[in-house]
Order: structure tokens, then C-alpha cells, then sequence
């Protein structure tokens, strides 16, 4: 094909390389955390395994991070995160779930390009030794952080905890709300449903002793006045046998 048939024809940007999106189901379950978590408390753009394309005409420069944040950047759908159609934002914070199947060339290819095209904040997390590293861009590089127990992320906002449970990171929300699992957040609405339930059968039972003893008074009033009257109609000799007969069983009933 002529250089003036190539010129033509429009640049394709892949969706797709191909490759799972995860190698086992710890590393996707910590991928949809943190995926679903920080949507839900970020105002910015949150991705997940979708190819990165840094500079316009060059589809071969591309990485697809396994979640994302593009702060400043509107929430929606995309296919691919294109640099020049987001103002050319590029990612700001790069989330790496390791696998047994990441090997050290692969990251630290990772590395240069997340270094190269300007991410901010680079984590990587390997669930199975619950190791995690911190990367901040310093200038043009980024540096690691080795106090990383309590560290804060400075764009997210969201607190890394090591120590609460030795065997898992626990991620914490600007709120206090730890990050949660869709199986904790499942276990989460089904206890608030439960509490629901079991509030409106209180207030239920609630409203019924209510009416019961509203029933009592109202039944305590008629007696009493039924009990009045016959009184009265006994001392004026004015009773009859059957009201003379149901003032002693009333009587009996109040004593």
C-alpha cells in the first residue's frame, strides 16, 4: 500500500489486547474493590483494565493500568481512555494488582510508562504477601515511599492500612468508611434490611400495645359509667333484678 493510501486511512485504537482481565479471583476481587469503592467516593473519572493511549497517532503506545483515577476528568463510560480527548489529562493515580504471573520485566516496563507519561501516584499491591508499594512523581520521577502503613493518599484522599488485619490491606474512605468487598457490601444491605424488618415489626407491635391499651381505657370508662349508673339506680331502689345482678358481678370484676 502507498504512503498516501496509509495517510488516509484513520488511526484504530484498539479495545481490547486480548488478555483476561485477571489472572485468579483474589486479583479481580481487588480489582472491582478498588474500582467500585473509588467511584463511589470520587467526584473523577475511575477505570479498570482499559487501554491508556498518552499521545494522539500512536496506537502502539498504550497500557492498559488495572484501575485508575483521571482526576478532574467527568465520570461516564469509555472504551479507551484517549489522552487528547480529555483535555489532555493525563492518569493521575495507577492502581497494579500483582499475580504469580507479573514478572519484574513486565513492571518495570509498567514503571517507565506510568513515569514517563506523568502519573502522580503508582500503588502496587501484591494481595498474596499483602505487600504495598507507594510511588510518587517527584519533578519528572517517580519516587517510592517506604513509610507506607497509615499513608495517605494526597489526591484521593483515602488512608492504606497494614496493621488491622495482618493478612489483607484495609482501605479507607476520606468518610472513615473502609472499603468493602461486593460480598461484605452484599452481607452489608442484607443486614440493613434485616435491621429494617425487624424496626418496622417493633413499631408495628408498638402501635398495636397502643391500641390495645387505648381499647382497655375506652372499655374501663364504659364499665365505670355503667357501674356509676347502676349504683345510682340501686340507691334510688329504682334496679332492676338483672341491673341488681350485673352491679355485684362488676363490682367483683373491679375488686
Amino acid at each position: 500500500m502507498s504512503p498516501e493510501m496509509q495517510a488516509n486511512r484513520p488511526v484504530v485504537y484498539p479495545e481490547s489486547d486480548g488478555e483476561p482481565m485477571a489472572d485468579n479471583t483474589l486479583q479481580a476481587e481487588w480489582m472491582m474493590t478498588l474500582q467500585g469503592n473509588l467511584d463511589a467516593c470520587l467526584p473523577h473519572f475511575v477505570g479498570m483494565n482499559n487501554f491508556w493511549y498518552p499521545r494522539e497517532g500512536h496506537p502502539e503506545i498504550r497500557l492498559a493500568p488495572d484501575v485508575y483515577v483521571a482526576c478532574g476528568r467527568p465520570k461516564g463510560h469509555r472504551s479507551s481512555y484517549k489522552q487528547w480527548q480529555e483535555n489532555d489529562t493525563p492518569l493521575t493515580v495507577v492502581f497494579e494488582i500483582l499475580s504469580p504471573g507479573n514478572t519484574s520485566n513486565e513492571m518495570a516496563g509498567k514503571f517507565l510508562f506510568y513515569e514517563e507519561h506523568g502519573v502522580e501516584e503508582y500503588y502496587i499491591y501484591d494481595p498474596h504477601v499483602n505487600r504495598l508499594e507507594v510511588w510518587l512523581l517527584r519533578g519528572s520521577v517517580l519516587r517510592r515511599v517506604l513509610e507506607v502503613d497509615d499513608f495517605v493518599s494526597p489526591h484521593l484522599g483515602i488512608r492504606f492500612d497494614l496493621h488491622s488485619d495482618p493478612s489483607r490491606l484495609s482501605v479507607w474512605r476520606p468518610d472513615g468508611q473502609r472499603f468493602l468487598t461486593m460480598v461484605e457490601l452484599d452481607a452489608e444491605r442484607q443486614n440493613a434490611r434485616e435491621a429494617q424488618r425487624l424496626a418496622e415489626a417493633k413499631a408495628r407491635s408498638a402501635d398495636a400495645d397502643r391500641l390495645i391499651a387505648e381499647a382497655e381505657r375506652d372499655m374501663a370508662r364504659q364499665q365505670l359509667a355503667r357501674l356509676r349508673y347502676l349504683s345510682k339506680q340501686a340507691r334510688q331502689g329504682a334496679a332492676t333484678p338483672e341491673e341488681l345482678a350485673e352491679l355485684d358481678r362488676l363490682s367483683e370484676n373491679g375488686s
